[in-house]
């Protein structure tokens, strides 16, 4: 009896199954039918980037101060203003080089009358070549002290060596201005270069003259550098590189930005797939695959770099994946996809 129940149940289980593998059959020979593109996914070989932050500064930086002391008379330009070389960026008022000027036109009028008096006590036979050769370089002395006191007054007015922009102002109108003491400092926009730090890691595979890809995520923009110089000499505390990066000449980017520098340190596997195969539902990321019955299914994926017209996938895809995307009508699951 037991054995007839079990060959009763066997029956009806092979029916039921026949049944459902026919059911499906019928139901994927039913799916809308859909002509999209599609292709094969396939790792292939990309450049591996190490990736550093940095900022952009001036290669040319100029501390601007006075040669002579006094108070700043005139001071207008300010941070961020432009100014051209050969602009009067300060005026000084020259009280003490006014007064150098005037005791140097003294002395050199007294050694004037020195020398003619000693000249012509000389051609009298009343004194001697040497005491006259003395007076005559006081003479020269005191009329080299005035030319130095007239150069002096000159510098109370302070120009612009260079076109730049004003990017700092450490005095003001009415302070007192000292020989050598930083008044304004001007940077040149037009050379520009990043300041990084690499780790040990990656520091000897990187030499002067290396191209790299800078990006500037507050402008969105992406510009070419080259490696203009490795310090090789390491942080004590961070064990990090400083890297020297000349930018190529953008008027978009400025000094102080905040920058992201890409050195190329190899070459790796990565998915790459069309950038138009990729959806985005709810702020994630997907494709359709289809399977071996030329069936679609939606997938999510998680997406990295893009690269032109292509995307890279970080998960969700496998080496021989097959793809479709750009189906007519639109992909859904569960249609079939004929390829075009």
């Amino acid at each position: 009896m037991i054995r007839k129940f079990s060959f009763l149940l066997l029956s009806v289980l092979l029916i039921q199954g026949c049944s459902d593998e026919g059911s499906s059959q019928d139901a994927a020979s039913d799916a809308v039918l859909t002509q999209a593109e599609s292709m094969v996914v396939q790792s292939v070989a990309v450049p591996s980037y190490y990736v550093t932050s940095g900022t952009v500064t001036s290669d040319h930086r100029v501390s601007i101060s006075s040669r002579i002391s006094g108070y700043i008379r005139t001071l207008s330009v300010r941070e961020g203003e432009h100014v051209k070389k050969g602009q009067v960026l300060v005026r000084v008022d020259p009280v003490n080089a006014k007064q150098t000027l005037v005791q140097a036109e003294a002395d050199l009028a007294d050694a004037q009358a020195d020398m003619q008096r000693y000249e012509s006590l000389f051609r009298e036979h009343a004194t001697s070549k040497q005491q006259l050769d003395r007076v005559r370089l006081r003479y020269k002395v005191a009329k080299s002290q005035v030319a130095q006191a007239r150069n002096q007054l000159g510098y109370a007015e302070v120009l612009s060596p260079v076109d730049g922009v004003v990017v700092e102002k450490r005095l003001s109108k009415g302070d007192l201005a000292q020989p050598g003491a930083a008044i304004l400092t001007l940077e040149d926009p037009a050379s520009l270069l990043v300041r990084t730090y690499v780790s040990e890691q990656f520091v000897s595979g990187i030499d002067a003259g290396d191209s790299v890809e800078v990006d500037i995520p507050s402008m969105k923009r992406r510009v070419s550098g080259v490696v203009r110089q490795v310090v090789e000499a390491a942080d004590a505390v961070s064990h990090q590189f400083l890297i020297k990066i000349a930018l190529q000449q953008d008027p978009a980017v400025h000094p102080g930005m905040y920058a992201q520098v890409s050195f190329h340190v190899g070459m790796r596997k990565a998915l790459l797939i069309p950038s138009a195969a990729v959806l985005e539902r709810g702020g994630l990321h997907g494709v359709y695959i289809v399977d071996g019955k030329a069936i679609a299914h939606y997938r999510q994926i998680r997406v990295g770099k893009r690269r032109a017209a292509e995307v890279e996938v970080l998960a969700g895809l496998h080496d021989g994946d097959v793809l479709a995307w750009g189906g007519k009508p639109p992909l859904q699951t569960g249609m079939k996809v004929q390829v075009k």
